[in-house]
């Protein structure tokens, strides 16, 4: 029988195992924290009963991920009322609701028609859509027609299709916030895709979070891998590859690097050296004695919570990641599910995007950002968890500088990431299968599962 060693136990590490498990595959996943799920995990960071997700916390291609669904497992999803919120300084927001009519109802009129047209077709056509969306771009499509639709919009910058498409401040407003996700300026080409793909996502499928956190997605996948015979490995740090027919790293090029180094041909070597990270962020956990205090109320409608005001402030806040006022990502998990912290008492996080590896304290800009939509949020504080970039990486090695990504997601590195092989690199049964792999960040396990066939591919010949 052949062996496989996949290096980290994040949703692509597992995924991968689980597909050449599945395969007849003797598999083991080591992982060196203790607790496995890197980047897709729960602990109690500020006081005890209170569960924080140390990395993604809300699932929009999770619930979406074809290899996930394809599994015979069960995720305890938590949908909650709307997608996302978006306050404003009029003491309103807007809302990215389940369907295009509701989310239409909260833009200014003007903008309806042209949201409808913008999304709609893609929303309808979200379960067609999401298979060529999370293949790596070198392959065949499966609806070549309506992913050219796609990227018609896609390869634009953020800033230029909000200004082309709406001319009101809540739309434009609404999907400045989407695009953030890029962690681009929002000046940069393709800026406007992950945009696209998570509003569409919102009406499709909802983006919802994980009963209990995120460790109850990562545990579920494990619970699976090991019921076909896979075994995991935690406190295990590899220092050299290990000796089996296949590996399968979720690591990085920098990690990588750092592991087989030697082995990689010096070409290789400097195409991974060659790659980039992309923004970093600084992460606040929060233990709340109380539900944050909106001045619009129905921000508690929503788990995710956008904090940037206009289209214009969001561009100034994301070109450099260093302006006075950030733009804050905020989640609420509790008011939806109640595990996450003793009764009457909530947890939440925030973070804004710093230049990656930066040192700078962003503490008192976030919470001012906070207070301006919350006034009084700082009074229902009773413990916070700082994460500075540093500390992000000390955690989990792949989050190079802060990076969640595991890689800038420009132009060059949509096409080659890391390299034009892709998943395969020089050495003989070593492939990457990380976020650092087609399709890029986000859980999904798509990166996992290509990279897996491709190792399957490889062992058949």
């Amino acid at each position: 029988m052949s062996t496989a060693t996949i290096i980290g136990s994040g949703p692509n590490g597992l995924s991968a195992a689980t597909a050449l498990a599945s395969a007849g595959i003797s598999t083991t996943v080591v992982e060196r924290n203790r607790q496995i799920g890197g980047a897709c995990s729960t602990a109690e960071t500020t006081l005890p009963g209170y569960l924080h997700d140390l990395g993604s916390s809300v699932y929009p291609m999770g619930i979406a991920s074809p290899f996930f669904r394809s599994l015979p497992i069960e995720i305890p999803w938590i949908e909650p009322a709307a997608p996302c919120a978006h306050p404003l300084d009029d003491g309103t927001a807007v809302l990215l609701e389940h369907s295009v009519d509701d989310t239409i109802a909260h833009l200014d009129a003007i903008d309806g028609s042209g949201y409808r047209s913008l999304i709609e077709p893609l929303a309808g056509h979200f379960a067609e859509l999401v298979p060529d969306l999370l293949a790596p771009i070198q392959h065949i499509p499966q609806h070549p027609f309506l992913l050219a639709h796609f990227g018609l919009s896609a390869l634009q910058s953020g800033a230029s299709l909000a200004r082309s498409r709406f001319s009101g401040i809540r739309a434009r407003a609404l999907f400045a916030g989407m695009a953030t996700h890029s962690a681009l300026s929002l000046g940069a080409p393709t800026s406007a895709a992950v945009g696209l793909v998570l509003m569409a996502a919102g009406h499709a499928c909802g983006w919802p979070i994980v009963r209990g956190g995120a460790q109850m997605l990562t545990d579920s996948l494990a619970r699976h891998f090991e019921s076909l015979g896979g075994r995991i490995e935690t406190c295990h740090e590899v220092m050299q590859l290990p000796a089996t027919d296949l590996i399968l790293a979720d690591v990085t090029p920098r990690q990588l690097l750092r592991i087989a180094g030697a082995e990689l041909p010096p070409g290789y070597r400097r195409q991974l050296e060659r790659f980039r990270y992309g923004a970093g962020a600084f992460k606040i956990d929060y233990a709340l004695n109380s539900p944050i205090p909106w001045t619009a109320n129905e921000c508690s409608r929503a788990a995710t919570v956008h904090l940037g005001g206009t289209l214009e402030e969001i561009i100034t806040s994301e070109r450099h990641f260093t302006a006075d006022i950030p733009f804050v990502l905020l989640v609420q998990p509790s008011l939806f599910d109640p595990t996450r912290a003793p009764a009457g008492h909530h947890t939440a996080w925030a973070y804004c995007h710093v230049p990656n590896g930066s040192a700078a304290d962003r503490l008192e800009s976030i919470e001012r950002q906070i207070e301006r939509f919350a006034p009084g949020f700082r009074d229902c504080i009773l413990a916070r968890a700082i994460s500075p970039p540093a500390a992000l990486e000390r955690w989990n090695p792949n989050l190079i500088g802060g990076d969640l990504s595991a890689g800038v997601m420009n132009v060059r590195q949509l096409l080659f990431r890391p390299t034009a092989s892709l998943y395969r690199t020089p050495v003989d049964g070593l492939f990457l299968c990380g976020a650092s792999t087609p399709p890029g960040g986000g859980v999904h396990g798509m990166a996992g599962f290509h990279a897996a066939q491709a190792a399957l591919r490889y062992l058949a010949h």
